[in-house]
């Protein structure tokens, strides 16, 4: 079986991210809409270097630098935490890599870091990755009108939370969904 990596992000991936996150296949999901010069994606890393409560790591898969996936807010009075992920590696999407990511991502939240509760947001218009997220498990929770300012437009954002509960009625099912063996 072939496994999705996470290796913690190094100074080395930060122009190979930035290049990432400046591509239209990616920005276009993202908050913020401006090009990232190299000084902002190394401020950028060394901010996210000193955070206590966040995680940032390159998605690997048959050794081959694919995307990035991070926790932000690990809150662990409150069990809870946000994340999200990007493949910046556009030739590899809808070949299951995104179900790879997100199961494991999921099993390390509730399974190592024991929290309680995953959260996410999505443009609203993102209805693709809405649905992976739901066939996740993931309920959504909330509707933000107007929540993000992109391209001088007002955006609305689907709020999805995703309990450990609920996780452990179907983390099996999933595994074999995500890893094809019936």
């Amino acid at each position: 079986m072939d496994e999705i990596n996470f290796t913690e992000v190094k100074e080395a991936d930060l122009e190979m991210i930035r290049q990432w996150r400046n591509s239209p296949e990616v920005g276009q999901y993202m908050y913020t809409d401006n090009e990232i010069s190299a000084v902002q994606q190394k401020k950028w890393f060394d901010k996210i270097s000193l955070e206590e409560n966040s995680r940032y790591w390159v998605i690997e898969f048959q050794k081959k630098k694919l995307g990035l996936v991070y926790l932000v807010h690990i809150d662990f009075k409150h069990s809870k935490c946000f994340w999200g992920f990007y493949l910046g590696d556009t030739s590899i999407r809808g070949k299951g890599i995104g179900a790879k990511v997100e199961y494991k991502v999921l099993e390390y939240v509730f399974e190592e870091l024991k929290l309680n509760k995953l959260c996410g947001e999505v443009l609203s218009f993102n209805e693709k990755v809405i649905k992976m997220h739901e066939k996740f498990g993931f309920k959504q929770e909330g509707y933000l009108r107007q929540h993000v300012n992109k391209n001088g437009s007002f955006m609305d954002v689907v709020s999805i939370g995703l309990l450990k509960s609920e996780w452990k009625v179907i983390k099996d099912d999933l595994y074999k969904k995500v890893y094809r063996f019936s």
